[in-house]
């Protein structure tokens, strides 16, 4: 029976391909191929959306199929790096909007999920929704306290629907890896996987309940974001309930300048959310599109919508403003570098050849006005070269080249005039003096040393029995009295170097903790700066004393 529905889920995906002219979509399905001329037969050509870009066909045909299509194109839009650009633009634009349902079954869901009446937990609610997407529907109720929320819901079923059109997703991709020499490189089955959990977190409200909570400690108090507060005793997994967020549309232009918002200090405040959220706290929202903003009166974005979140790690964050700093000071062998020395092409990769092409796809862009240059363009290109090299394009680095497409057009849309680079370049310069010069180093050694300092009472054992066991593997393996002096005089060496070593570690990093202590103050260097100098030299000579090469 599961068979069969989706030989008739295929069929009716067949028609919808093949209305909108999507032939060679559909010719590609092995199963369909006998069919090839039957297809180009049917009364339903006549009707064919021809003319019109491929990458516009694509996008209605997926509208037609219903959510989990639409979702899926919404993702694959996220990366570029495995579709034509011109199709990847396209599945951006697709848009989640179904018809809502009842608003009597949203009481039923919630008091269902609550486990009581409505009435216990709400002193209103609206039945009618104001927003309604694929997965969920959005009301608006009041707490007995007087406040207002927003309560979302979990759409009746959609797991079943998710779940068959997701098994129809797998067997789609296998198909094509097994018929379809170029769809092998696309990865098909792993695209297919990363959705499915991505759907999977959607269908879990406390998932995006969890992602507001951690995006609002971070800009707790900010003058930039406001966040709405989670009613974390009120949500579960199919019902989530927030604080109710009031402002203008960001994409009401005309508004915004009505209420005297200045649109240059907007535009440049997105920009600043942006780096804030991926260079401070490496977890951005990925879906700031207009859609899912609002601005008060006052300025200050207030942003709904968590269920697509990005996370940076530290080496993402330090290839990303290595890359942006040389690419605005055309310097495309600190780009071909960076790439090497962060492991992110191949270590065979012949560093003159990167540099050259990655100089060909972005020399270019410099032939525009800086205030034009596009951020995400730029990653766009970098990431496009780069996979010609054999680069593996993280997913998390995808996400947010797509999140600065709509920050850039968003903020250009704001204020024409926008310079990206007069926002972002002193935030990047800054964030690298802080996360790999010197004061970094001393922060790093302040984070460890309690580490180590726990270590230290621990370390003569280790070495006593370490030495124990070398003696007796020696004593046993060695049976001439030249061979055991030798021994000897290795395991007096080790412990020697070990010495050297404990010692000088011990003073370079007192020195480096009297250092940063001294430059936490202002003034004239104190003592702590002379005797920090001291026992950092103490130290490296401890160090260089007891170093392998030297002879004791």
């Amino acid at each position: 029976m599961k068979r069969l529905r989706q030989l008739a889920r295929l069929l009716r995906i067949t028609q919808v391909f093949v209305r909108h002219d999507l032939d060679e979509f559909v010719t590609a399905i092995h199963l369909f191929r006998p069919y090839r001329l039957l297809l180009r037969l049917a009364p339903w050509r006549l009707f064919a959306r021809r003319g019109l870009p491929r990458g516009q066909r694509l996008r209605e045909a997926l509208e037609e199929l219903g959510p989990v299509f639409v979702k899926f194109g919404q993702m694959l839009s996220t990366r570029p790096d495995l579709l034509p650009e011109d199709i990847a633009e396209e599945l951006a634009r697709l848009q989640d909007r179904v018809p809502p349902f009842a608003g009597d079954e949203s009481v039923r869901l919630v008091e269902r999920a609550l486990g009581g009446k409505l009435e216990s937990f709400f002193s209103e609610f609206n039945r009618e929704p104001i927003a309604s997407a694929s997965v969920a529907q959005v009301h608006i109720a009041r707490l007995h306290d007087g406040a207002e929320v927003a309560v979302k819901v979990l759409r009746p079923g959609i797991e079943t629907v998710i779940e068959r059109d997701i098994d129809l997703l797998y067997m789609l991709a296998r198909l094509a890896v097994r018929y379809v020499t170029e769809a092998r490189r696309l990865r098909p089955v792993e695209v297919v996987d990363e959705f499915n959990k991505t759907i999977h977190d959607e269908l879990d409200l406390r998932v995006e309940s969890a992602n507001a909570s951690r995006l609002r400690a971070n800009f707790e108090g900010s003058n930039l974001l406001y966040v709405p507060k989670v009613y974390w005793d009120l949500t579960r997994r199919t019902v989530m309930v927030l604080e109710r967020i009031h402002g203008i549309p960001i994409g009401n232009v005309e508004g915004l300048k009505a209420a005297g918002v200045d649109m240059r200090k907007l535009a440049h405040n997105g920009v600043e959310i942006f780096f804030t959220q991926a260079f401070r706290d490496g977890f951005f929202h990925a879906d700031m599109h207009p859609g899912n903003i609002f601005v008060s009166p006052e300025g200050q974005y207030r942003a709904v919508d968590f269920g697509i979140m990005g996370t940076l790690g530290e080496k993402d964050k330090r290839y990303l403003a290595e890359n942006f700093l040389a690419f605005f000071n055309r310097d495309y062998h600190a780009v071909a570098d960076a790439h090497l020395r962060a492991g992110w092409v191949p270590p065979g990769t012949r560093l003159e050849e990167f540099e050259a092409a990655i100089r060909t796809v972005c020399e270019p862009v410099f032939a525009r006005p800086i205030k034009d240059i596009s951020f995400g363009r730029f990653l766009l290109h970098l990431f496009q070269t780069a996979r010609r090299f054999n680069m593996e394009i993280q997913p998390q680095l995808v996400l947010l080249q797509k999140t600065l497409f709509n920050i850039e057009g968003l903020g250009r849309r704001l204020y024409p005039d926008l310079d990206l680079w007069d926002t972002a370049k002193p935030y990047l310069e800054r964030w690298m003096r802080e996360h790999m010069g010197p004061r970094a180093f001393i922060r790093a050694l302040r984070n460890e040393f309690p580490k180590w300092w726990a270590m230290l009472p621990e370390i003569p054992a280790l070495v006593h029995e370490n030495l124990r066991r070398t003696r007796e593997r020696g004593s046993a393996q060695e049976s001439s009295a030249r061979e055991i002096e030798q021994l000897r005089r290795q395991l007096r060496q080790q412990q020697r170097r070990l010495y050297f070593a404990v010692s000088g570690s011990g003073l370079l990093i007192g020195g480096a903790l009297l250092l940063g202590l001294d430059m936490t103050h202002s003034g004239e260097p104190g003592w702590s700066n002379v005797a920090g100098w001291a026992l950092a030299a103490m130290g490296v000579f401890m160090l260089l004393r007891g170093w392998p090469g030297r002879n004791p």
